[in-house]
């Protein structure tokens, strides 16, 4: 594969879809930092601060807690996963939008106005455009997304810190040397390979559609497994009613249909195998970030994962094929 022209390739894609992958996160996240960040700077200055506050069943009395208060690093670690977790939570679930809508259009949309031809008409291999649109749905855009997260937690934490500390409580040093504040963006890029394992199955599915579908991708997309769900789920009531048995296939339908629809959410794993929550404890400083990488890299032992690697490819696969024989508009 040419890696010149799937930088090109990679570009193109950027340039067409900039307002959704790029600045509706931008916007979605400028946003989200000056709400939280006015409503935690009006919530501080308007109501101060506790100037008494109990340590190990102590209570302490003192204007300025942070001399006082002998845990302020952990405050700040506090701080630091609360507001990596608070910004990144509404940006994935934009991301989430923009990625499904990306996928159905990536190849319908240039049968529809009939730029496939000129596209066609360039040296660039069918293999080649089918893998830069899941490429682009998998690791740019979420990758973009991740930026912009970490930007807009490091505004929110400027505000919250310059805020407390016009009350006497100065955070700036032991957040500078909390290890959360730097280690925090690490673990959630770490969660991007993890992200594309269970997002495979959903975009070779969204992209096989986009190759095939006349007009109407979201109906296909969604009506077909829905509605082969609901006929399994109808057929094996009637069996279970007439005969008392039941469809091995149904037990494993849900799932089926929840995969290649719902692949694309950030930590949907943790649906697909509850028992990874039931490993991860509490951390006395906020949010588990270790934990959650960790316990999200185990959902990568189990078959299922896997399985969702192997339909994801074979539907590329296919929309490699389709898109090589339909070229109506």
């Amino acid at each position: 594969m040419n890696t010149n022209t799937m930088k090109w390739l990679l570009k193109r894609e950027f340039w067409e879809h900039k307002g959704s992958m790029f600045w509706a996160p931008l916007i979605v996240g400028s946003l989200l930092v000056v709400l939280l960040g006015c409503t935690i700077t009006y919530g501080i200055m308007a109501h101060g601060i506790p100037t008494h506050i109990s340590v190990n069943g102590h209570w302490i009395d003192d204007p300025r807690l942070d001399a006082a208060l002998p845990k302020t690093t952990m405050v700040a670690s506090m701080l630091a996963n609360g507001a990596y977790a608070g910004a990144a939570a509404p940006l994935f679930a934009i991301l989430t939008g923009v990625v499904f809508f990306y996928c159905l259009g990536a190849l319908y949309d240039e049968r529809r106005d009939r730029s496939i031809l000129f596209w066609k008409s360039l040296p660039v291999s069918d293999p080649m455009t089918v893998v830069s649109k899941a490429v682009m749905a998998m690791v740019v855009a979420p990758a973009i997304t991740l930026v912009l997260a970490i930007v807009a937690s490091l505004a929110l934490l400027f505000v919250a810190c310059t805020a407390l500390s016009t009350q006497g409580l100065n955070l700036f040093t032991s957040l500078l040397a909390s290890s959360d504040l730097y280690l925090s963006p690490l673990r959630l890029a770490a969660l991007l390979p993890v992200y594309v394992v269970w997002a495979l199955p959903t975009v070779g599915w969204l992209i096989l559609v986009s190759s095939w579908a006349k007009s109407k991708p979201f109906l296909w997309a969604v009506g077909v497994p829905v509605v082969a769900l609901v006929i399994i789920k109808w057929i094996n009531a009637a069996l279970e009613n007439f005969s008392g048995q039941t469809l091995l296939l149904s037990h494993y339908a849900s799932d089926v249909v929840a995969r290649i629809l719902g692949g694309i959410v950030p930590g949907i794993w943790f649906t697909f195998q509850p028992a990874l929550q039931t490993g991860m404890h509490p951390s006395p400083n906020g949010f588990d970030m270790g934990g959650i990488v960790s316990r999200s890299y185990l959902s990568l032992a189990g078959i299922d994962a896997w399985i969702g690697v192997a339909m994801g490819v074979a539907m590329l696969y296919a929309a490699i094929r389709m898109r090589r024989w339909r070229d109506e508009g």
